[in-house]
């Protein structure tokens, strides 16, 4: 690795739907780029992408892997993502790693959200784009239905690199447009054969071919005079025209076949080294956009090596045992192990570590790296993913990732009271490797809750808790942090006389409690008069007011929303104090809240939906059945997106609910609103439950 390090560089990402074969693919391009001797099979686990248990377990990636290899004389990095839409973040973050993206498609099935959403991030980071259609050589798959299925649901019309040899299982091999020959590859060996096209497909080929040279032509007008005069272009015209076209993302090349029976693999391989950017051409088109730590001034960078070093982190992997792995995009300038860099996001020194060339789980220590390397840098102290590295000198900060929100959560309880230390000190370093999880402790329900983008991504962290920090924990449905409020002005009398033989305790109080509007919080305000309660008692009584509303007398959640006025009482010269006073602000606070018509509130969420055009009817029928309330609808590129303003009970279950009404195509975000209040005829079924809860907690 470190011999070719001078060699033309190539980051390429590959995302495609789940079970589309993008791991098998990655493998077969392994092993046709002679990284590895044996071809692995992901269905017996021995691929070199899919290395950590629990992508055994699942039989899917679960967390980016970085493949680098060399072949004819080019470095290869590929980033082999995860294609469920649970683990999104992972495929997302990868993206900003690379300059060009390989997007796998199953010529069986269509494309559902995750590649929709990943389509659309490259093109916002304006990353090249190579189609590979996968399992050509299973029945019903069809390169022409691949190629419909870009044009109605990623709105491009591929170009065709390449020309299937064969149908089905008849599938013997493609013909290569850019070399006009036939390609034959050999399912126990690397090795390919190339002959000439045959006969009957000569005029297919000649058509595609055609098509090919026009596409190269159309983008730069030197070329169309050339194409127009002389009616072809030369092999370096065509292949410069193509890759100034693909860099603009005008022309989408697609090529075809089967990773498993390699058939397609050593023309992908080729479309990768003499097509897509590599990080100086891309930098040079498109420079990395940063600014200023300090000022906030807008700067860049082009990717070169003469400019200062800067670097970010996408991802970072911490083990128990091996220690924290910070992997990194050098997007410019030269580093060397070892130098002391500064992170422009904390805003502190940091020492670099040892450095690592990457292939899967091997990993090999390298000296140096410069721009366009993607490399991991051991036991980084205080750089997390999504940080910038720098000169310190010559500072620039890149944005952050701009991961996808958590939308499904889960009470966790560990199964002993002596691993609720582990159980936290690991999830807090499972967030440090996968920022789109969430975990919080509840302060109303006490609760410490796990959230993540779907369940396949909870029960990965969970099991990644139990094999790196051996703790283990119980899933349920998260409490509801209800709330009440008031539902009319009340008036009430608090008065605390106790005599105990020396001081006594008196405290006396009148409180004049009103609703407010929703979100308006707590408001408590001093009318006392005359000297009847003396100053220095006030705040005392404003603090047995607020322990009071910590507990409502309708089901003991917390009050919100009320104004509370103090404006009458009595006071003793010697037996009163901050604590008589306290006690019986909190006793008239009670009584007050049991005269005032309390009421039930509940958390309102604005969701976001986006889901196919054809099951927005039913999404929009089972959110009212959810009592939600439609707030908008927008079409979106081949989909639409309903907002609504739902009940967070109603959103428990959700994401399992809208993948069923969807077919896996839809995906929601949503955010806290407001507070309203509980439907009257749902109020006594929560309050008695949550009373029933209370018991069983005390009983046990």
């Amino acid at each position: 690795m470190e011999d070719s390090r001078m060699e033309p560089v190539k980051n390429v990402a590959m995302v495609s739907n789940a079970g589309a074969g993008k791991t098998s693919l990655s493998e077969a391009l392994l092993y046709n780029g002679g990284a590895i001797p044996v071809l692995g099979s992901v269905t017996q686990g021995t691929t070199v992408s899919d290395f950590e248990p629990e992508e055994f377990h699942h039989r899917t990636s679960v967390s980016t892997s970085i493949l680098q290899f060399v072949w004819d004389r080019t470095r290869i990095t590929l980033l082999d993502t995860p294609g469920a839409l649970s683990l999104l973040g992972e495929s997302l973050a990868a993206l900003r790693a690379v300059d060009a993206v390989v997007i796998v498609l199953d010529g069986t099935a269509g494309i559902r959200t995750e590649l929709a959403r990943l389509w659309t991030r490259a093109a916002e980071l304006g990353l090249p784009c190579l189609f590979f259609v996968n399992g050509l050589d299973r029945e019903r798959s069809s390169l022409d239905g691949a190629i419909k299925l870009c044009r109605t649901q990623l709105d491009c019309s591929p170009l065709p690199m390449v020309v299937p040899v064969g149908q089905g299982l008849q599938l013997e091999g493609v013909i290569d447009l850019l070399q006009q020959r036939m390609i034959r590859s050999h399912p126990a060996s690397p090795a390919v054969e190339t002959i000439e096209i045959p006969d009957h497909l000569e005029a297919i080929a000649k058509a595609c071919r055609t098509r090919l040279l026009e596409s190269a032509a159309e983008n730069e007008d030197a070329l169309l005079d050339t194409y127009v005069t002389q009616g072809n272009l030369s092999q370096i015209d065509l292949v410069r025209g193509l890759r100034s076209s693909i860099r603009t993302r005008q022309c989408y090349p697609l090529y075809a076949g089967s990773a498993i029976r390699q058939i397609g693999i050593w023309s992908l391989l080729n479309g990768i080294r003499v097509l897509m950017p590599s990080p100086h051409e891309r930098g040079a088109q498109l420079p990395f956009a940063g600014a200023h730590p300090e000022t906030g001034t807008p700067c860049e960078r082009k990717g070169s090596v003469q400019e200062p070093f800067s670097a970010f982190v996408f991802k970072t992997s911490i083990d128990p045992f091996v220690g924290r792995l910070s992997y990194c995009r050098v997007l410019s300038g030269t580093v060397q192990a070892d130098s002391t860099v500064w992170n422009a996001s904390k805003r502190v020194r940091e020492k670099l570590g040892h450095f690592y060339a990457l292939l899967g789980k091997r990993h090999t220590a390298i000296g140096g790296a410069q721009a366009g390397d993607i490399i991991a840098i051991g036991k980084l102290r205080d750089t997390q993913t999504g940080d910038t590295l720098c000169q310190e000198k010559d500072p620039v900060c890149y944005p952050g990732l701009g991961l996808p929100r958590p939308v499904l959560s889960f009470a966790i309880e560990p199964k002993s009271k002596a691993e609720i230390d582990k159980v936290s000190v690991g999830l807090h370093r499972l967030i440090e490797e996968d920022p789109s999880l969430g975990f919080t402790r509840n302060p109303d329900t006490k609760e410490m809750v796990l959230s993540g983008l779907g369940q396949l991504h909870i029960h990965v962290a969970l099991e990644k808790l139990h094999r790196k920090f051996g703790a283990d924990v119980l899933l349920h449905t998260p409490k509801i942090p209800y709330r009440e409020t008031l539902h009319a002005p009340s008036r009430a009398q608090g008065k605390y006389k106790k005599q105990t033989g020396g001081h006594g305790q008196y405290g006396d109080c009148w409180l004049e409690v009103e609703p407010l509007s929703r979100g308006q919080g707590f408001v408590f305000q001093n009318h006392v008069v005359g000297g009847a309660i003396p100053r220095n008692f006030i705040p005392a009584v404003e603090k047995g007011v607020v322990e009071a509303m910590y507990e409502g007398v309708l089901s003991g959640y917390p009050v919100v929303d009320v104004r509370v006025t103090v404006y009458d009482g009595s006071f003793h010269t010697v037996d009163s104090s901050e604590m008589s006073f306290k006690i019986a602000g909190a006793m008239a606070m009670k009584k007050a809240m049991e005269a005032a018509h309390p009421v039930l509130l509940e958390p309102m969420m604005t969701v976001e939906i986006d889901a196919p055009t054809e099951a927005i009817g039913t999404v929009m029928g089972d959110l009212s059945g959810r009592r939600g309330r439609i707030l908008s609808v927008s079409a979106h590129d081949h989909e639409e997106r309903v907002t609504a303003l739902v009940p967070l009970a109603e959103l428990l279950k959700y994401a399992p609910a809208l993948n069923g009404m969807t077919g896996g195509r839809g995906s929601y975000v949503m955010e806290f609103s407001r507070y309203d209040e509980v439907p009257r005829e749902l109020a006594p079924r929560i309050i008695e439950q949550h009373k029933a809860d209370r018991h069983a907690v005390a009983v046990h």
